[in-house]
């Protein structure tokens, strides 16, 4: 067994989850892949056990949030030192996890990194989202600078790498509304330090993005108000050695 695991989390992603898979396989083979299904009603369970991987299946929809924490306790009930988020659709790319890894090795007061789309200058390159959404993630981006005292590009990026610290975090308590700008909080309150190493990212490979260009401006006030009140959020904190609470029965 490695030491790395790449957590998937899918919903409804049967179009896109193969690709996804495949490219963990050729450019990423020393991370073990477990999948997230998240109440899916298509076949995204069918695909990933027909890729040769395990698959943790949610009854129902618990949401973005509740993938990633069951991902994360998985990664911690197993002892994986380093574990790493990959969206299920064929956004992110799996040749940027050796760079993520080595910027987690490289200084040992590192505990997340994050991949950004926005942290060199626009080379016309990769998929960077609509306008209106970058509006959004500019915001959040100047909020979340601000409170943590460091620059903090792309908030809402799903490309997550953690060590085992930020495992035993994530595994006991992970934000499910608006999980990736809050986590960012969460690292931050919880005396963690994160950075963020340059990324190109694609389009979805398959399927339909849950939240619509339509619903963006409203996604955008829902977030900044689960950011203020993150800010007043009383959180347990994770002690070096401490366990994280006990899961549920994985179903693999």
């Amino acid at each position: 067994m490695s030491k790395n695991l790449a957590i998937v989390p899918a919903y409804n992603e049967a179009e896109s989850l193969a690709f996804t898979l495949a490219d963990l396989r050729e450019h990423a083979p020393e991370f073990d892949v477990v999948v997230i299904d998240d109440g899916s009603t298509d076949e995204t369970a069918a695909v990933a056990r027909s890729c040769g991987v395990p698959v943790l299946r949610h009854p129902f929809n618990l949401g973005i949030g509740g993938a990633v924490q069951s991902g994360y306790q998985f990664a911690f009930d197993r002892d994986y030192d380093v574990a790493v988020q990959v969206d299920g659709d064929g956004q992110h790319s799996a040749a940027a996890l050796g760079p993520m890894l080595e910027a987690l090795k490289r200084e040992a007061d590192v505990n997340m990194v994050t991949g950004s789309r926005f942290l060199e200058e626009d080379d016309g390159e990769g998929f960077r989202s609509t306008r209106s959404r970058r509006i959004g993630i500019g915001l959040f981006a100047r909020v979340l600078s601000l409170v943590t005292g460091r620059r903090v590009t792309d908030p809402t990026s799903g490309l997550r790498m953690c060590d085992r610290a930020g495992i035993a975090l994530f595994a006991r308590d992970y934000p499910h509304d608006f999980p990736e700008v809050e986590a960012v909080l969460m690292i931050h309150h919880h005396q963690l330090t994160a950075i963020e190493v340059p990324v190109l990212m694609r389009d979805r490979h398959g399927g339909v993005s849950s939240i619509r260009s339509t619903a963006s401006a409203y996604y955008m006030i829902k977030v900044l108000l689960a950011l203020f009140v993150g800010l007043l959020r009383r959180r347990p904190v994770v002690e070096p050695g401490q366990s994280a609470p006990v899961t549920a029965e994985h179903g693999l």
